[in-house]
């Protein structure tokens, strides 16, 4: 089992490793377009969590700066559209939010 594994991480050369990383950044990247999708065309974010999603979009500046720092282009890519992806969501949570508010108070 222990050479098995040996010989499975000594087979990816630095290519494979990057390209691994992109598809990685662009599956977890991908991942929240369904949601904005649905956001816009529903024009309701009733239920999205907002401190989740705040957590969320923080984490993600974080991972963005520390893509800089190492300049690793997947992690620079990936966390600069996602931050645009959750940072819309976002957007559309608290404006959709607050309209459902102002309809329901009289």
């Amino acid at each position: 089992m222990i050479l098995a594994y040996h010989f499975a991480v000594h087979q990816f050369s630095t290519a494979h490793v990057i390209e691994l990383g992109y598809a990685a950044a662009f599956c977890t990247t991908a991942a929240f377009v369904p949601q904005l999708m649905r956001v816009i065309r529903l024009h309701s974010a009733r239920e999205i969590s907002l401190p989740t999603f705040m957590l969320f979009s923080v984490g993600v500046f974080f991972w963005l700066i520390y893509g800089l720092a190492i300049w690793s282009m997947p992690v620079i890519v990936s966390n600069l559209i996602t931050l645009g992806i959750s940072v819309s969501i976002l957007v559309l949570k608290l404006r959709y939010d607050r309209h459902a508010i102002e309809e329901i108070e009289p």
